[in-house]
């Protein structure tokens, strides 16, 4: 996976940690959906883990991926 900002998600160091009131970070983060892990790169909070997932990325791109694990 390349270290892009995914798809909605603006600029990492835009979004804060609601917890920490800390900037989010471009980081690795383990996926995990009917028992099938996926390495991602998203923003994550680096004091407490927090990943944040947009709207565009979880109704698009993670919706497609789950669609076609549900056809297999």
């Amino acid at each position: 996976m390349s270290n892009t900002i995914p798809e909605g998600a603006g600029n990492p160091a835009d979004l804060l940690c609601f917890a920490c009131d800390v900037p989010l970070e471009m980081g690795k983060v383990e996926a995990t959906y009917l028992g099938q892990k996926f390495p991602v790169d998203l923003p994550r909070c680096p004091k407490c883990g927090f990943v944040y997932v947009s709207e565009d990325l979880a109704l698009g791109k993670m919706l497609r991926v789950e669609q076609a694990l549900e056809d297999k």
